[in-house]
């Protein structure tokens, strides 16, 4: 009922004499899954969605995301685009009853997992799991068209001609701890990215380092679980303000990634360096336990194992624990990701194209994907892999080009279309003339005139 226009448009192109995929969508967590049901809403049939995970283990909500609700306000619209019949609520109600949404505070995490679970069966999304891409080259198809082809851990490549990477949080980059943390015995230190076995916390010792909402909602489970936990803050004071919020708004959300680098860097570059804040019910989930500290201004600078313990220096002394788990975040290295390492030094960051003020620099904000107006990656050095124009991120590493557009639930209404054009403008520039073919031969009559009934001459 709201598909338009319905034309068929596309015509497979072959690889090898077998069809090659006209898009490739690379992650099949909540933004991979919208993308693919825009694309599909636009006539792309010929796509694949595909995801590492096994499943319905897709994205963070069942694995390492330990909040017990959404951060987002109830209300914030996301894959469904725009249709109230696919919005969370739409499908709260159907399932718990008529009206159970409106006396809901925020959305429960393992709610938001099982409603992405049902939009991915209700769309007949063409998902495949346990398919990790570990590899992606230059191909050419049969006809001496551009492809891309995508190896699969498995050994297995897909030739497609698009590529949208909606990997997530550490899609161009790694999630980071201290090196001195990582020395650390596997069994004794994780990352809050990581499974965690909190069953065997119980009645340990637990340093966390970070004071953002995922430090919070780990060190809360592990009390939870029995422990006893410390949350170590670098700062004098942990930030309060969730500067997100502020950039919810269609001025910012539509065309911060058409303003000026100068102020794309100013604005997108305040909110990363404030780093995530902890809002109030993650606060009082930890401080509900007497067996939680907050220690701040004391960073660690050290860890080593002692006597069968986890020592860790601070400026203020030593801290003994028996487990440690970072929550610092993420860092931005396209090298560190296998899928993206053969080619990292011909993809253009942040630093290569722009030179912020004195006092301005940030290394981590200039080592961000710098994209180009339809989200993909551009070349370094212009001429030397023009095949990555068909490379479309959609994820944290499209932040400094485009705020959170890949990362949050408030921007995909905003965002996701934005990628999909991208994706079916470089399909039809690619069939410009199979089209224009198409044209000229096109001959379908609007109606069989009667001859008998018309004066001629």
């Amino acid at each position: 009922m709201t598909a338009h226009p319905r034309m068929e448009w596309m015509k497979p192109r072959m690889f090898r004499g077998r069809p090659a995929l006209d898009a490739l969508i690379v992650g099949a967590g909540q933004s991979g899954l919208a993308i693919a049901f825009a694309l599909m809403r636009d006539r792309v049939s010929n796509l694949l969605v595909i995801d590492r995970a096994p499943a319905g283990r897709e994205g963070p909500w069942v694995t390492f995301a330990r909040m017990p609700t959404l951060r987002s306000p109830k209300d914030q619209t996301g894959p469904d685009l725009g249709i109230s019949s696919l919005t969370f609520e739409a499908w709260y109600d159907a399932t718990q009853g008529a009206g159970a949404f409106a006396g809901l505070g925020l959305i429960p995490s393992q709610a938001w997992h099982d409603y992405l679970q049902w939009y991915r069966r209700v769309l007949d999304l063409p998902v495949r799991n346990d398919a990790e891409a570990v590899a992606i080259a230059p191909g050419e198809l049969d006809d001496g068209g551009r492809c891309l082809l995508v190896t699969l851990a498995g050994g297995e490549v897909l030739a497609a001609r698009k590529l949208v990477l909606a990997t997530g949080q550490d899609g161009t980059g790694e999630w980071w701890m201290p090196d001195f943390v990582r020395a650390l015995p596997a069994d004794r230190r994780a990352h809050t990215c990581e499974i965690i076995d909190f069953d065997r916390l119980r009645g340990k010792v637990v340093a966390v380092l970070g004071a953002g909402a995922s430090a919070m909602d780990n060190a809360s489970v592990a009390l939870e679980h029995g422990a006893e936990a410390h949350l170590f803050c670098r700062r004098t004071e942990p930030g309060v303000v969730q500067r997100y919020r502020w950039l919810t708004f269609a001025g910012f959300l539509k065309h911060i990634g058409e303003m000026p680098d100068e102020w794309r860097w100013r604005l997108v570059g305040t909110i990363l360096r404030a780093r995530e804040g902890f809002p109030a019910d993650t606060y009082k989930r930890a401080m509900a336990f007497p067996q939680f500290t907050m220690h701040v201004g004391r960073p660690w600078t050290d860890a080593r194992m002692e006597d069968g313990r986890i020592r860790l220096d601070t400026p203020r002394g030593p801290f003994h624990a028996d487990y440690v788990i970072c929550g610092t975040g993420i860092h931005q290295d396209v090298g560190r990701r296998p899928e993206l390492a053969g080619f990292a030094d011909k993809i253009a960051l942040w630093r290569h194209r722009y030179t912020p003020p004195p006092g301005e620099e940030d290394e981590q904000l200039g080592a961000y994907p710098y994209l180009g107006p339809d989200y993909a990656f551009l070349e370094r050095t212009p001429g030397e892999a023009p095949w990555l124009a068909d490379i479309h991120l959609f994820g944290i590493g499209s932040t400094m080009s485009f705020g959170p557009s890949g990362s949050s639930i408030n921007a995909m209404t905003t965002a996701v279309p934005k990628v999909a054009a991208a994706v079916t403008r470089g399909l039809f520039a690619g069939d410009l003339q199979r089209h224009w073919e198409s044209l000229k031969a096109y001959d379908v009559k609007q109606v069989e005139l009667d001859w008998t009934r018309i004066a001629q001459g």
